[in-house]
């Protein structure tokens, strides 16, 4: 690792710029002078390259000191630290345990930059014997991927109680930055906020990446749209706070407990990686890089995604092998791909009171254990899946009897259920052992494909073995159970569920296949629900389901046809008593089933979404040369006419032959010019509240 020369010669005048490119994004970082860590110049769309790529004076050439300030000017670098002028939020909060070296200060030591879209700077600070190993690249998305480790190389040990994954600079007249809220059977809840001097933060503190706080935000400027994620699943927190040029600073990174990272003399501390992105055009252009560099992250993604059946809404803990084998045969039928036994299928498992833990088929229901219905549906053309929660147990099971010191738990404190389960502290070998042989003699045994992960509840009396917090060993702990199980079983796929969408970050989709987005099924919830997950992950990751009428989270009632629609937008499934739906409905079920397949091709690929006026929502699917798009109307019209809805994602240029797919009996052909419907929009007919039409897009050069 070696320091980047002066790009324009040793004038003094003249300052040293770091850039990054990639994509159609650039960085931009200069180094000061005094050899500190390097300043943000710029992020965002890159430059015409036959004009200045970069600037050529330093910052401090255009930046007078105010009154009442200090002699020496500080403004945002990439790891901004307290306690020597930068008056802003640290990107790190440290210090030694007798409360020693609080104040930081890191100089540039060595740049290491082996192609235009990927640089790691190595930053130290002698005095307090630190050093930090940041990471940067731009991929070919545009999308910014940016980390940091820490080193203590001092004899005193460090208490550590922020390190921020990325210190990210957002231009003056940003306006509003859009989150996402919730609870369990209402994720992705919207929340728009003002930016100005009062500073934005969001934090969750609950073990799970939560459903009341995904890990990223959308920030809207008179520049474009901003967007970034942590690339954690746990504890996390974001803050964005305005800084003295009129612009702002936003933080990402993982959320420690009181003395949870103490580093001794050698260590070092990791942080999870963020990734970022900007777009001058929407925010769905943003969304489309987050998606394609995610899909870049999983190169052994099993394409195409098959239809499921999951049993869980359709018989909770009450089946046995006949009921399971019926419904599979009723699967089968419909045109099922895959099919998910769903919790109660394990020793004395009735209800969720007892039983997490014991991992082995209730004899009472499954007498010949769980292999005579796996060959069936294997039979039947189907895969077979399966439902665990490994890191749960109830007080209530054999587990829990021999081993009642494997839980999480602080001594003197109570253990607090949630769910009537306690958590395994899986930062424990013989814990994480365990668990893997159960789950691997399963997987050994039974033609099992596909695990269905849960994790149902929020942790507390997160004590480890030495009493001290343990949320983080408890995470990285899980996923190396995950990571283990995959390289052993290389053909298993698995799906992230945490009471639905309680563990949807980033992080996971690196290392599962799937999400269940929420346990709510309701389609005009999921529609709200699915737009907001699709800003940050891929369509194809996003576990929809078409559930029951009425509801069983809401007691809503919605039509077949309605909830096949939404269903459509992600990975899609079925989730109700297959067997006791009526012929007439099944026709209309197995023709949504081969819609599906016949279109999946496009449902997987980029997705744009968006709200028009008078109780519209739309969803289009595909490329800019053929697509689908879906238009929900989920509330009554008010207006005589619907107004046309203009199609951002087409072209300008060649005519666009569209053909109406969905309501069958409404099929209409045309031609029209592809700028006709980026400008003025497609014609929209009357349609009823919960109702759906879709049309299929295919452009032509003239």
């Amino acid at each position: 690792m070696a320091m980047i020369g002066n790009a324009h010669g040793d004038d003094a005048c003249m300052a040293r710029m770091l850039t990054l490119t990639g994509g159609a994004a650039r960085v931009i970082l200069e180094c000061p002078a005094d050899g500190g860590a390097p300043i943000w110049r710029y992020w965002g769309r890159d430059f015409d390259d036959a004009g200045l790529i970069v600037p050529d004076r330093p910052l401090s050439d255009s930046r007078p000191l105010p009154s009442f300030t200090l002699d020496q000017a500080s403004v945002l670098s990439v790891l901004p630290t307290f306690g020597l002028g930068w008056f802003g939020a640290p990107g790190l909060r440290a210090a030694t345990i007798d409360g020693r070296d609080f104040a930081h200060l890191f100089r540039l030591e060595a740049v290491d930059q082996p192609h235009a879209g990927s640089m790691t700077m190595l930053l130290a600070d002698h005095v307090a014997d630190l050093s930090v190993r940041l990471t940067m690249a731009l991929d070919s998305h545009g999308v910014l991927r940016t980390g940091m480790m820490l080193t203590n190389h001092g004899d005193a040990p460090l208490r550590v109680d922020w390190l921020a994954s990325a210190c990210l600079p957002l231009p003056p007249g940003s306006r509003w930055v859009d989150s996402y809220s919730g609870r369990h059977n209402a994720e992705f809840v919207p929340c728009r906020d003002a930016l100005g001097r009062a500073g934005w933060s969001k934090t969750s503190r609950r073990g799970l990446t939560g459903h009341d706080c995904f890990p990223g935000a959308y920030v809207d400027t008179d520049q474009g749209v901003y967007a970034a994620q942590l690339v954690a699943t746990g504890n996390h927190h974001q803050q964005i706070e305005s800084t003295e040029d009129g612009g702002f600073q936003w933080q990402l990174g993982a959320w420690f407990a009181p003395g949870e990272v103490t580093l001794a003399a050698g260590d070092h501390l990791s942080t999870p990686d963020v990734i970022a992105a900007y777009s001058p055009v929407d925010a769905n252009a943003v969304a489309a890089q987050f998606h394609a560099h995610l899909r870049d992250r999983k190169a052994a993604l099993r394409s195409p995604r098959p239809v499921h059946l999951n049993s869980w809404e359709g018989y909770y803990f009450d089946h046995d092998e006949a009921r399971m084998k019926a419904l599979a045969d009723a699967a089968a039928d419909v045109g099922v791909e895959r099919f998910i036994l769903d919790d109660g299928w394990f020793h004395g498992r009735d209800d969720d009171r007892r039983a997490l833990g014991d991992w082995w088929a209730d004899a009472r229901k499954y007498p010949n254990g769980l292999k005579p219905l796996a060959d069936h549906v294997v039979s039947r053309g189907m895969e077979f899946g399966l439902w665990v929660e490994p890191e749960m147990v109830n007080t209530d099971s054999d587990l829990y009897r021999a081993h009642p010191d494997w839980v999480l738990q602080l001594a003197g404190r109570p253990m607090i259920t949630g769910r009537n389960q306690l958590v395994l502290d899986m930062a424990r070998d013989d814990v994480r052992d365990y668990l893997y042989q159960t789950l691997s003699s399963l997987l050994t045994a039974l033609p099992i494909a596909y695990l269905k992960w849960d994790h149902n509840r929020d942790l507390a009396s997160t004590g480890g073995q030495d009493g001290r917090a343990s949320y983080q060993r408890q995470t990285r702990g899980t996923m190396a159970l995950i990571r283990r199980l995959r390289d052993d079983f290389p053909r298993l796929e698995i799906e992230a569920c945490a009471g639905g969408g309680g563990r949807i970050d980033a992080a996971m989709a690196e290392l599962t296949d799937r999400f269940w987005t929420s346990d709510c099924i309701d389609a005009l919830s999921r529609l709200r629900m699915q737009r907001g997950f699709l800003r940050f992950l891929p369509p194809h990751m996003m576990g929809s389901h078409i559930g029951a009428s009425p509801a069983h989270t809401t007691g809503r009632r919605q039509g077949l046809d309605f909830r096949a629609a939404v269903a459509c937008q992600g990975h899609f499934g079925l989730e109700f008593d297959l067997v006791a739906m009526p012929e007439s409905e099944r026709v209309k079920l197995r023709w949504w089933i081969n819609f599906y397949k016949q279109w999946r091709h496009l449902l997987h690929t980029d997705v744009w979404t968006g709200e028009a006026d008078d109780g519209i929502v739309w969803h289009a699917a595909g490329s800019q040369d053929e697509w689908l798009l879906f238009v929900y109307r989920i509330e009554p019209m008010t207006m005589r006419h619907q107004a046309p809805l203009r199609l951002s994602f087409v072209g300008d240029t060649g005519v666009v032959d569209i053909a109406t797919l969905f309501p069958v009996n409404a099929r209409l052909e045309n031609s029209v010019p592809a700028g006709w419907l980026r400008h003025h929009g497609i014609d929209i007919p009357p349609m009823k509240a919960e109702r759906v039409i879709i049309f299929h897009g295919k452009r032509r050069t003239l």
